[in-house]
């Protein structure tokens, strides 16, 4: 008798989960998932029944015998579970809008995982994360836990140095390069099974370091045909929550590599706080946004005539999560041996970077987990930021299991995105009083 295969997600009330159920849905066939439990909290039930509802119309349409299960009970859902994934915000949307309006108050950009808001949300959601992880240390020790919650490169380096979890078992991941991945398809016309791309760096700063048509090397040619591109295309390719900002060819061809979105942030960072300043006395922050969409999603979402994922879900900014992870978990349970960029234990993979530290990098997977491809060191024209962002999201862990202020002080402080020492200590006691609620760490007396 075949053994049941049970995933777990952490969650379920998400509007990504859709796109969950349909990547688990297309690949049944090598990827035979009995049960699907979908976890959430009291607070996110209403949306968990509409969605988990919406779940159980698809597996019937598609006539597999895949059991949806809906709980607030995280122990039940956990136990003895083959896989965990965990897509949670701690503080819901309206954490999210403070995370971006309040450094925006004070002139400094403003989003939900670089800089201050990426820290807050770190600080907010590593504590959690790690009861979780106390969790399945009891209910599924050999589960694989998959971990899309973000700031993904943070959390999953938490669970690395702060759980007893199997490190090999422990995986974080991103949309970004699957979708990078996509766009270097679309833009050279081919299909993407005929693409490879070497990926290098941090979590939402991940670099394409060569791409691969075919086998051969085609990096230089990529890029010569991104850098001619025109702002329109560009803007169209784009991820729907970051704002597209066209790139000179000299500086394209310069750098050598391929850039994610995330990069406009540093590289384009004037114009990219221009760009939410004017969102910010519109009201209309990405946060604010989202909170129309995932308000129209979840009304489509009740119609219970569909039984598909909605085209709509595109637009929530997260696109081809939720498939990366189902990709990965089909890899591992069939040992397929093929390269995926997650989020890994360096272990010596970039030699520029602490082997205790976790990095995105191109990676074999297997049954066992990822075994990164190794990179040595990264180029000099990429290090510095890599090496900068990788000590600002140390010093946030460490902030985050201690409860310790002066480190959260600091890891803004020496953020590329903040100007001064004297900013980030303002935006840095306003988040804290704005967040005191889901901070407890921070406010217990020493």
């Amino acid at each position: 008798m075949t053994k049941k295969l049970k995933v777990c997600t952490i969650g379920g009330g998400s509007s990504y989960t859709p796109e969950l159920i349909e990547g688990f849905i297309k690949r049944y066939d090598t990827l035979p998932v009995s049960d699907i439990w979908l976890a959430d909290i009291k607070e996110g039930q209403e949306k968990l029944n509409i969605v988990g509802a919406l779940a159980k119309r698809m597996v019937e349409a598609a006539k597999l015998p895949i059991n949806i299960h809906l709980t607030l009970n995280i122990d039940e859902a956990l136990k003895d579970a083959d896989f965990v994934t965990t897509q949670i915000r701690v503080g819901f949307l309206d954490a999210r809008e403070l995370d971006e309006t309040i450094p925006l108050k004070h002139g400094l950009l403003g989003q939900e995982t670089n800089g201050a808001g990426g820290l807050f949300k770190a600080l907010r959601t590593i504590p959690v994360i790690l009861d979780i992880a106390k969790k399945i240390e009891k209910l599924c020790p050999n589960a694989f836990f998959i971990n899309f919650t973000n700031p993904s490169g943070m959390v999953t380096e938490a669970l690395m140095k702060y759980s007893n979890l199997n490190k090999r078992r422990i995986i974080g991941l991103c949309n970004v390069p699957i979708h990078l991945e996509k766009t270097v398809a679309k833009v050279l016309k081919i299909d993407e099974k005929k693409l490879r791309i070497d990926f290098a760096g941090l979590n939402h700063l991940v670099y394409g370091l060569n791409v691969y048509v075919e086998g051969k090397n085609f990096t230089k040619e990529t890029i010569e045909i991104l850098a001619d591109l025109d702002p329109e295309t560009q803007d169209d390719i784009s991820v729907k929550n970051v704002v597209a900002v066209p790139y000179t060819k000299e500086f394209m061809k310069a750098l050598g590599v391929l850039v994610c979105p995330y990069h406009n942030y540093y590289y384009h960072s004037d114009e990219m706080l221009k760009e939410d300043l004017e969102e910010f006395a519109k009201k209309n922050v990405r946060s604010q946004a989202v909170k129309k969409i995932e308000k129209a999603l979840f009304e489509t979402y009740a119609n219970k005539d569909l039984n598909i994922k909605p085209k709509e879900l595109e637009q929530r900014g997260g696109a081809y999560y939720s498939d990366a992870a189902c990709r990965l978990i089909n890899s591992i349970y069939n040992d397929s041996c093929d390269i995926q960029p997650v989020d890994t234990l360096n272990n010596g993979t970039i030699a520029d970077i602490d082997p205790q530290s976790v990095v995105e990098v191109s990676s074999v997977i297997t049954k066992d987990g990822p075994r990164p491809i190794n990179v040595g060191r990264l180029p000099v024209a990429i290090r510095g930021l890599v090496v900068s962002l990788k000590c600002f999201e140390t010093l946030t862990v460490e902030a985050a299991v201690e409860g310790n202020y002066s480190k959260a002080l600091l890891a803004l402080s020496i953020n590329p995105l903040t100007p001064n020492e004297q900013t980030a200590k303002a935006v840095v006691d306003e988040l804290f009083a704005a967040h005191k609620k889901y901070l407890p760490r921070f406010f217990e007396k020493k």
